[in-house]
């Protein structure tokens, strides 16, 4: 008795160790691109299926693209500083290399007071590189991350 509940067992447990499980996406991924004016700063947010392991900021006079090394000159005139955003852990692809992000990759933002365009600048290897070109060197910035939904957003103060 004890030996055939066992090897039901054991035959039950094969069973789910050797079939595969549905998995999820593994990478959070890049769905749209939003901006709009506040009071005093222009936002962008970047929507995404989850939050990245991290992210990356710094000031840069340009950028190029992560995988060719190719220049890319961000979108909109009068940018005299770039916010080069780095996510860590998120593409605009899924596992199949479906683009998630079907968005322009490079445009210019006519009703910011501020950021002048944005520019998406990496997507490879869970590396998520977006440009934000804005027209004050001397503006302030912040980048933090939300849920619920998830998303990433930029602040760029007058």
């Amino acid at each position: 008795m004890y030996r055939r509940i066992a090897a039901v067992l054991v035959a039950v447990l094969a069973v789910f160790t050797l079939a595969p499980l549905a998995s999820a996406q593994s990478t959070p991924t890049l769905s749209n691109i939003r901006t709009g004016q506040h009071a005093g700063f222009s936002r962008v947010v970047l929507d995404l299926s989850g939050l990245p392991t991290e992210h990356r900021v710094s000031e840069v006079t340009s950028v190029s693209h992560c995988a060719s090394g190719n220049p890319i000159t961000v979108a909109g005139g009068g940018i005299q500083e770039i916010l080069s955003v780095t996510l860590i852990g998120a593409a605009a692809h899924d596992d199949n290399g479906n683009l998630t992000y079907t968005g322009s990759q490079n445009f210019a933002t006519p009703g910011l007071s501020n950021v002048r365009g944005v520019a998406l600048t990496c997507d490879f290897e869970a590396t998520l590189g977006i440009a934000v070109g804005y027209g004050n060197a001397n503006s302030w910035h912040r980048v933090f991350t939300l849920t619920n939904p998830n998303r990433l957003v930029i602040d760029v103060g007058l």
